[in-house]
């Protein structure tokens, strides 16, 4: 059997949910990460919805008078749409393009994954009581002045401190030596009460007496973290004596029949004495390690919906080319100065007109309307 010293602590109570409870569920670099990616596909959606000639369409098509096209993804438009895709409850405005249809739809995939995803998480973070214990190991305990902390006077225990060139237990010992009549015990028993009673009191002990004491109190300590030290237990006898080597063979045999795992299971751990939340699953919030794979596949669709917007607007420009009787590529320049007028969703085909953007009119169709055809003036 080995033993060492080890931390003797109650056990953490149950912590009462904070207002901000429902942010538990996801990591706060995930929530980042979304709020990133709401702008993102936000301004990408602006952006083919000016670019791609299909998302132009004329309001009053039977009206052949009416010379100015339309188009209902501005800005705010943009980010309504995807706060509604994220929501899960859609919204009044509905993609005509195919870049901007196929952006939707990966969108709609990264909010259908996500929201499951914080559902079914913030389901176990609401049933589950969340015991968190200030310390996990000596690290946490010497890093720390709220928990005090001692062991028995005037035993190995402390001798071990004293003796000890590790920084973090010389630490300890520096607290422990300053504190002398507040922190060290007389006996082993003294610690333990204090334990019981005090809160903010940690007690170093033995382990295999540690683990004891936790069987007969489960419901109220625990031990923390590992072994600060390795030891084994012994039987010393006369130097030179018979039976040291038949001593050393029968607690050999024993060990490996496991009857000393079986003696210690029965005096160390009590089947009467078992904690409510032993069989309680932890609820631990989800990373980037967890759901980063949706964060991937939208960059994926964000680069597809760029990729058929541009090839939307190249195909549309050589259609025009080829009614206008012009080259491609005043074409382009005319349809690039058309979609980069952000001053109104509406375009006038009279002002543009006056600016030169456009020829003395003709009709041609676009994505099933009757629009206005651009050209530049030469």
């Amino acid at each position: 059997m080995h033993l060492g010293i080890s931390i003797l602590y109650r056990v953490p109570e149950p912590q009462d949910p904070g207002i901000f409870s429902f942010l538990d569920p996801l990591s706060f670099d995930v929530w980042l990460y979304v709020l990133l990616a709401f702008v993102s596909v936000s301004m990408t959606m602006f952006v083919l919805a000016r670019f791609s000639p299909y998302e132009w369409f004329n309001s009053h098509p039977c009206n052949p008078e009416y010379d100015r096209v339309e188009n209902q993804f501005n800005l705010l438009n943009c980010m309504w749409f995807a706060f509604g895709g994220l929501m899960q409850q859609g919204s009044e405005i509905n993609p005509r393009a195919f870049s901007t249809r196929v952006l939707s739809g990966f969108w709609w995939f990264f909010s259908l994954i996500l929201i499951s995803s914080y559902t079914a998480n913030l389901a176990a973070f609401l049933t589950v009581e969340r015991m968190i214990s200030p310390i996990q190991n000596a690290d946490d305990l010497a890093g720390q002045t709220t928990i005090r902390y001692g062991t028995r006077a005037g035993g190995s225990s402390v001798a071990f401190f004293e003796e000890s060139t590790i920084p973090t237990y010389k630490k300890m010992w520096d607290f422990m030596s300053s504190n002398r009549d507040e922190v060290l015990m007389t006996n082993y028993s003294e610690g333990i009460n204090r334990v019981l009673t005090q809160k903010k009191y940690a007690f170093l002990m033995e382990s295999t007496m540690i683990e004891y004491i936790v069987a007969e109190n489960c419901k109220n300590l625990t031990q923390i973290g590992g072994l600060l030290n390795s030891r084994g237990y012994g039987i010393g006898t006369q130097l030179g004596s018979p039976y040291r080597d038949e001593i050393t063979k029968v607690i050999l045999r024993l060990q490996e029949d496991g009857k000393l795992i079986a003696m210690q299971n029965k005096w160390w751990k009590k089947e009467q004495c078992e904690r409510e939340d032993s069989t309680k699953e932890d609820a631990n919030e989800l990373g980037l390690k967890n759901i980063g794979g949706i964060f991937l596949v939208l960059l994926f669709g964000l680069a597809i919906g760029v990729f058929l917007a541009f090839g939307e607007f190249l195909w549309k420009s050589r259609q025009n080319a080829e009614l206008d009787k012009k080259s491609m590529c005043a074409e382009m320049a005319a349809e690039l100065r058309f979609a980069l007028r952000c001053n109104s969703k509406k375009q006038d085909r009279k002002s543009l007109e006056l600016d030169g953007y456009l020829s003395p009119p003709f009709q041609s169709a676009m994505n099933g309307q009757t629009v206005q055809m651009m050209d530049s003036l030469t």
